[in-house]
């Protein structure tokens, strides 16, 4: 059972502008009658901006606000997905490169082959390079009460890669038909961004997204633990289902790198979805190649088997003639989604403040707002 009661404080969004949203907001009520503690979205579409809430901050604390900074989690792929095709618009590199060239000696392992994985494979998730974060081991340290004991362990991007290299390769890279989610994909993705850019991944985020979209919400924490206020409490039954609820707020975000350790708002992810998929935040080749996919293969990671991927993009398959372009990331305490449609005209972030429940209702609050 759960140590921690949350009383389901719901703001009826759609009470106030409106009912176009009303079965978007019933579908955020029910995430926090399921138990999630709060949950915020933001959507934008020819009608303007509609916010929707329910649930609270903390524990008999304020309801939660749309102004609030989150963890977005595996949102951060299509943040180094940008940078990178702007690396390639700068002329700095090529999606044909190999990890080789600009990692070399690091990708060393059975069945590896790093000559031949290029910059593109890791980025739609074709390389076959083993995901660090499904290493027993490593899940160990973030489970249950070992997670106090790891909270703030720095960690280098290269340490994460050599957890995954003590596995095997699952597959050649580009091997048809074959495809699988993997975190230590988009480190090396960030660590090739810091090469080419000869700036820290943070630096290249800046200059390249945050600043030139005047996201004035979001940050790219580095080793900071610590979330920007305001923000909601994050809560985690880290890995044990019906185990106890914890207070995971603050922790290293060095876990993630460039693969999930980017803090955000709901409003700013609206932002940069809107530009990105919308077609203004890169020259047109780059775009083509943003929405080049690829097949998934099985169901690993948010979403449906489906799907498509493209680089650091999610073409959701939600229903006939509905999909939406987008991105689920999950991390302690954290659980967010977004999408566009596909000429990014309706857009919609959302995130809910503990990382337990069932998926299902996420999507629900998807499919209710587009299909």
């Amino acid at each position: 059972m759960m140590n921690l009661q949350f009383g389901a404080v719901v703001m009826t969004a759609s009470a106030m502008t409106g009912t176009c949203h009303g079965g978007t907001q019933a579908a955020l009520d029910a995430i926090v009658g399921e138990g999630t503690p709060g949950v915020i979205a933001q959507v934008r579409d020819s009608h303007g901006t509609w916010n929707g809430r329910a649930g609270v901050r903390e524990p008999g604390g304020a309801r939660r606000t749309v102004d609030e900074r989150f963890r977005v989690a595996s949102v951060t792929k299509p943040f180094t997905a940008t940078v990178l095709l702007k690396l390639e618009a700068e002329g700095r590199l090529s999606l044909n490169d190999s990890v080789e060239k600009w990692l070399p000696g690091v990708v060393r392992g059975e069945g590896y082959e790093p000559r031949d994985i290029t910059v593109r494979h890791l980025l739609n998730h074709t390389s076959g390079i083993f995901d660090y974060n499904m290493d027993d081991g490593f899940r160990a340290k973030y489970a249950g009460d070992e997670f106090d004991k790891n909270r703030y362990t720095r960690w280098r991007p290269g340490d994460l890669v050599r957890i995954a290299l003590r596995h095997p390769a699952n597959f050649k890279p580009g091997a048809p038909g074959k495809w699988d989610y993997s975190d230590t994909n988009y480190v090396l993705a960030g660590m090739i961004i810091e090469k080419a850019s000869g700036e820290s991944y943070r630096q290249a985020v800046e200059r390249r997204i945050v600043k030139p979209l005047n996201l004035t919400g979001t940050s790219v924490p580095e080793a900071s633990p610590e979330l920007p206020w305001p923000h909601a409490t994050h809560y985690s039954t880290l890995f044990e289902p019906g185990g106890k609820v914890r207070d995971v707020t603050e922790f290293s975000p060095t876990v993630a790198f460039s693969a999930g350790q980017i803090i955000s708002t709901v409003g700013d992810v609206n932002t940069f979805m809107y530009r990105l998929v919308g077609g203004t935040l890169l020259p047109h080749r780059q775009q083509a190649e943003l929405k080049d996919t690829v097949p998934v293969a099985g169901d690993k990671g948010h979403g449906g088997p489906d799907d498509l991927y493209g680089l650091g993009l999610r073409l959701f398959k939600l229903g006939k003639n509905c999909e939406v372009w987008g991105h689920g990331g999950m991390i302690p305490g954290s659980a967010t989604r977004t999408v566009a449609s596909k000429n990014a005209g309706h857009v919609l972030t959302m995130n809910r403040s503990g990382d337990w429940g069932d998926q299902e209702l996420e999507d629900a609050v998807v499919k209710t707002e587009f299909c």
